[in-house]
């Protein structure tokens, strides 16, 4: 036979043990707020568990109402942590029905229905779990092994918890005067130890993917333009096979030396960030973007034939030479020269395909800049320079 008591000060010994735990990862890494919130829904629940095991010992109306509240909280932070994580920003679509729940369920303990209140709270607490469960199994875009686990933690605690809240309907226990004591209860204790466990371990985990993926963003994007580096770009294409509707552009910004060395470093800084937003603003499925160093910038083009990859570049040299950049010493266009390298049908490597991009990116200059060629096609390399107006 199960010691009830001994279950409630394991539950709260795990608590404080995984509390303090993820408050020391805080400490270290402050930008990760939802381990914060995660340590501080596990000690209200501690907080709970103490106030319940005192309950068990000396029922009281003042006390038992604690106690529903803490339980009914607790559960809120943990589910508001999990909303945290995952970027849901609707947080009064929970937060709003569960504060109404225990306003409900301290009117009905106030007047005695102390078995009401605990059913209610079963429920509110049933329902944040269950949110918190499906919240992981929809919004979830990392590690699917481990959100799926969160996913069953969850669902496994709330339904023992919606087990505790039928057995007292089934009973028709409405007045209790003490904490209930069945075995759905006894359950929930020792399902409640092992996902709090299980919680406190996959949040470390979690923390542990969410700092990965940081640091690798960090690694392979270009910090003043957000746009994606050379390292990405060898990551993404550098084993790529590009066949014949695959393409690579490079471009780059016209006499950039010369902006920087009239106008300042700071202006050239903006130069190059409205060049990235000018690609973003043309951007869609199929094409990526890299700045690849100081002026110089790539765009990978996938599913395009020629003709349309050529159009695409020539449409973005065109919307960069419009743009206008104010500065001290007055309003500055600038321009960009664009060359283009193409795939086959036996497939070339991104090495092959650069080279030969940047080959016809050195023709565009020699030609007089403001322009994008392709090698070997005369109808585009004899053409007009693009307007920029």
């Amino acid at each position: 036979m199960l010691d009830f008591s001994s279950l409630l000060l394991a539950a709260a010994l795990s608590g404080t043990c995984l509390s303090i735990t993820l408050l020391a990862i805080w400490f270290t890494t402050p930008m990760a707020r939802f381990v914060l919130t995660v340590a501080c829904g596990m000690l209200v629940l501690v907080a709970h568990v103490v106030l319940f095991w005192q309950y068990g010992r000396d029922p009281g109306p003042w006390l038992c109402q604690a106690v529903l509240a803490l339980l009914s909280l607790g559960f809120l932070i943990i589910c508001l942590s999990a909303m945290q994580y995952l970027g849901v920003r609707h947080y009064r679509s929970v937060v709003l029905p569960t504060v109404a729940a225990m306003a409900v369920c301290a009117a009905v303990t106030y007047f005695g229905l102390d078995g009401v209140g605990f059913i209610l709270t079963y429920v509110a607490v049933t329902a944040l779990l269950t949110v918190t469960g499906v919240l992981f199994w929809i919004q979830g875009g990392h590690d699917r092994r481990i959100l799926l686990v969160v996913s069953f933690l969850s669902g496994t605690c709330a339904l023992s918890f919606g087990l505790c809240a039928a057995m007292l309907v089934v009973k028709g226990q409405w007045v209790l005067g003490v904490a209930p004591d069945n075995w759905a209860e006894r359950l929930n204790s020792v399902v409640a130890v092992a996902c709090m466990t299980g919680l406190g371990a996959l949040t470390l985990s979690l923390h542990h993917l969410q700092a990965q993926i940081e640091l690798k963003a960090e690694t392979l994007t270009d910090p003043l333009t957000g746009l994606m580096n050379r390292r990405a770009l060898m990551s993404l294409y550098g084993e790529r096979a590009f066949g014949p509707f695959m393409s690579v552009v490079m471009f780059d910004l016209d006499h950039f030396k010369r902006t920087n060395d009239v106008f300042g470093h700071p202006v050239g800084d903006k130069v190059l960030c409205r060049f990235a937003a000018v690609i973003r603003k043309y951007g869609r499925t199929g094409v990526d973007a890299f700045r690849l160093g100081g002026e110089e910038f790539a765009l990978v083009m996938s599913r395009m034939t020629e003709e349309k990859a050529y159009d695409f570049a020539s449409k973005i040299g065109v919307a960069f030479g419009a743009e206008v950049v104010p500065t001290p010493r007055g309003p500055l266009r600038s321009t960009v020269s664009g060359g283009i390298g193409f795939g086959e049908v036996g497939g070339r490597s991104l090495e092959d395909v650069l080279a030969e991009a940047d080959r016809a990116l050195y023709a565009a200059k020699n030609a007089g800049r403001n322009r994008v060629l392709v090698l070997d096609r005369a109808s585009k390399a004899d053409g007009s320079a693009l307007r920029s107006a």
